[in-house]
């Protein structure tokens, strides 16, 4: 595995950056149709089923892994095939094992939710489909390790392609959930091919104790995080689908997707591109700290004016999209989680920082609190807020940004308001004038689209406006590197 230089790793990151984003765009583009075109055709209580039983599939995916895959990527040495060959033998046994269980469990998730014997297979489907993914993680990680950000989503475009079209064609012809059971396979098969086209890597079995041993130092602390990730987001989600009737799991569901859709767009190639360029570049603290800054300034620069005007406009979109009243009750809800989304744009990226520092510890001991807080809050907000009760719970839990920003800055002195206030301000300004502009002047979808346009330029002109120097030094550094 060849070292990387800081020249390197900006240049790859940066490349990255505009490969996964534009790539990531077709790839939200094509689901923003297709899960337009769903809860057209599909009903609240369908999509709650899938919400569910899919919350249930990620709880049990997390036992299959014990973050070795996150300790490869973070390990400040070359990676050998013998730690690859480790890696995969733990990652299949547990894999293997956690299917067979989940297999098993069908007549208890059955019983538990009253699933449809059609509800049963998505959920024996999806349980599928998660063996099918963990065979991707070796040729995942050595793409992600040397930082060949742009390949590393060409399987998700395959994936997404897939799935968008097997689900809508067939909830289109009335097929309901099995539209979804027929999608998660077909998308999990062609995701496989992809990746061992693009990254071959010869299957084999292996382990070294010592391997293991080192390894897990770090993979363990990083699964325990993610798995208080998994209580606080994934297992809620189960409980929920019993507390509360299934359309309403299906109202937050929506209100979460369209909500942290901005996220999935940018936040999820930020996480991906960040961690691994912040583990090559934990020697150098002065370079990691301008990484961590354009980290952060990137994602609220593109995230914060993205939920302002989705909450502004969704109001709008709810009534002029045809068959998309249904969806009304779920506006309240989508408000609060874009709170949430917009706060994680900044808590994110430095969890991710102290990750890659192998600070592994600290971030664990966040989880701890937003998982006790979640399972704390929520159920007490439900009592007096039904349903929303989860968003606005999402909302004041988010407000810990202040607290991860405090115990990041003890390691790396970054600047938390030159990477935050011109968003701030401009998305402030922006989401001002659509406010008072859209009563007037929006009439009908058309209208509500070239609004969205609208704000665009203000957000934009405004922030060219009050930060033109940093805009075009940024921009100046991207093109560097592109032409490289």
């Amino acid at each position: 595995m060849e070292e990387i230089d800081i020249a390197v790793v900006t240049k790859r990151s940066i490349k990255g950056i505009f490969a996964l984003t534009s790539r990531t765009f077709v790839i939200q583009l094509v689901s923003f149709f297709s899960n337009l075109l769903l809860t057209i055709f599909l009903s609240p209580a369908v999509f709650g089923v899938y919400f569910v039983v899919s919350a249930a599939i990620a709880f049990l995916s997390y036992f299959s892994d014990i973050g070795l895959a996150a300790a490869l990527i973070q390990k400040k040495e070359q990676i050998t095939e013998t730690e690859l060959r480790t890696t995969f033998t733990i990652q299949q046994a547990l894999v293997v094992t956690v299917v067979i269980v989940a297999l098993l469990l069908s007549p208890f998730v059955a019983k538990f939710y009253n699933l449809k014997a059609e509800e049963v297979m998505l959920y024996q489907a999806l349980a599928i489909s998660f063996f099918l993914s963990s065979l991707k993680t070796i040729p995942s990680i050595i793409l992600e390790r040397d930082l060949q950000f742009e390949k590393l989503v060409i399987p998700q475009i395959v994936e997404v392609f897939f799935f968008s079209v097997i689900a809508v064609v067939f909830a289109y012809l009335g097929f309901g959930v099995t539209s979804f059971t027929l999608a998660v396979l077909v998308r999990g098969v062609a995701g496989l091919i992809a990746i061992y086209i693009i990254r071959p890597w010869r299957i084999g079995f292996g382990f070294s104790k010592e391997s293991a041993r080192k390894l897990l130092s770090f993979g363990i602390p990083f699964q325990t995080n993610s798995f208080l990730g998994l209580i606080k987001d994934d297992l809620f989600v189960a409980y929920l689908g019993k507390a509360l009737p299934i359309a309403q799991v299906g109202y937050i569901g929506f209100a979460q997707k369209w909500a942290y859709m901005p996220l999935r767009l940018i936040m999820d190639n930020v996480i991906r591109i960040t961690f691994p360029s912040f583990s090559r570049l934990q020697h150098n603290k002065d370079v990691l700290t301008k990484a961590i800054e354009k980290a952060l300034f990137a994602s609220c620069f593109i995230i914060f004016p993205a939920l302002t005007g989705l909450v502004i406009m969704a109001p709008y979109f709810v009534h002029f999209i045809p068959k998309y009243l249904k969806w009304e009750p779920a506006v309240l809800s989508l408000m609060f989680f874009s709170v949430n989304a917009a706060l994680s744009s900044i808590t994110t990226p430095l969890t991710n920082a102290l990750n890659a520092i192998g600070k592994i510890k600290i971030s664990l001991y966040l989880m701890v609190f937003w998982t006790v807080a979640t399972w704390v809050l929520t159920p007490a907000l439900i009592i007096f807020y039904g349903f929303n009760g989860v968003a606005v719970a999402s909302a004041i839990i988010s407000l810990s940004v202040v607290a991860v920003v405090w115990i990041s800055k003890r390691y790396v002195n970054f600047s938390i308001f030159s990477t935050t206030a011109v968003p701030v301000a401009a998305s402030t300004v922006m989401g001002i004038a659509v406010y008072f502009l859209s009563p007037i002047f929006v009439k009908n979808l058309i209208l509500a689209i070239l609004m969205c346009g609208v704000g665009a330029l203000i957000y934009f002109g405004v922030s060219f406006i009050i930060a033109k120097e940093q805009i075009i030094s940024d921009f100046r550094l991207v093109k560097e590197n592109l032409g490289k």
